[in-house]
């Protein structure tokens, strides 16, 4: 048998991609030169795409319905939309976080979206301090990655998974195993992926997407709601080009 500490020597740096399963694992003071890449499948970041999709110039998340409303207060009456969720319920004023229902506005292009969700917005706020961040989801996992790969190429990658209520979501962490297959082959598993990395790329291999996502707690609500078409639509891996980032706060399309 090898000697331990001669083992634990070789295997001592940091995973260079690591995945944490809640956003209340954020530390940001420690996220400096890192690469985050932001999940909140059901719905914030998928909804965030799909914003972007249709034509908001940007989204700006805020943590809570107040912050969101103050804002809303600096913006011109009509010139932006509000939108978002607490603890799954809806806000005063606010419109739908679901992305499909949001999008069919009419005047839903041409505006920013200012966007308050319990989960995805906080994550995507307490990553500051990475060098670069981006919201990412099932419809543009790859293409989030390829941007990554060509402009960040040697950075330590963390994948931050939203959660809720201090606990993991699964379908957070099933977009976490579908990114981890993709990155994979660039990586060795035994020293440069983290053991939640491969725990989340086994809970991807495991299922399809859209029964992973209908049987997670807030899929199995939405859709007995009559939101069956919003899960679907969140569960289309490499649906959309769109690569969603980060900028002074805001969220732009690249």
């Amino acid at each position: 048998m090898k000697d331990f500490v001669a083992v634990r020597t070789q295997y001592a740096p940091a995973p260079r991609v690591q995945v944490f399963v809640k956003k209340e694992d954020i530390d940001p003071s420690r996220l400096a030169g890192c690469v985050v890449i932001v999940l909140d499948i059901l719905f914030a970041t998928t909804t965030i795409v799909a914003a972007l999709e249709a034509g908001a110039t940007e989204v700006v998340p805020a943590e809570t319905p107040e912050e969101a409303r103050r804002i809303a207060l600096s913006m011109a009456p009509g010139s932006y939309t509000i939108a978002g969720e607490h603890h799954l319920a809806s806000i005063a004023g606010f419109a739908t976080p679901l992305p499909l229902a949001l999008t069919r506005s009419d005047d839903f292009a041409g505006k920013p979206l200012v966007y308050s969700t319990t989960n995805g917005t906080v994550a995507l706020r307490h990553s500051r301090g990475a060098e670069a961040i981006y919201a990412a989801s099932l419809r543009n996992a790859g293409a989030t990655l390829g941007h990554v790969a060509q402009h960040h190429p040697d950075k330590r990658l963390v994948i931050v998974c939203a959660g809720s209520a201090g606990a993991m979501n699964l379908e957070d962490f099933y977009g976490a195993g579908c990114l981890i297959d993709r990155l994979l082959p660039h990586f060795d598993p035994a020293r440069e992926i983290s053991d939640t990395a491969l725990a989340a790329l086994a809970v991807f291999r495991s299922s399809g997407a859209y029964e992973a996502l209908a049987a997670a707690r807030v899929g199995r609500i939405v859709c007995g709601a009559g939101g069956d078409d919003e899960v679907r639509y969140a569960a289309e891996i490499d649906a959309s080009p769109l690569v969603a980032m980060v900028s002074d706060d805001r969220v732009v399309r690249l």
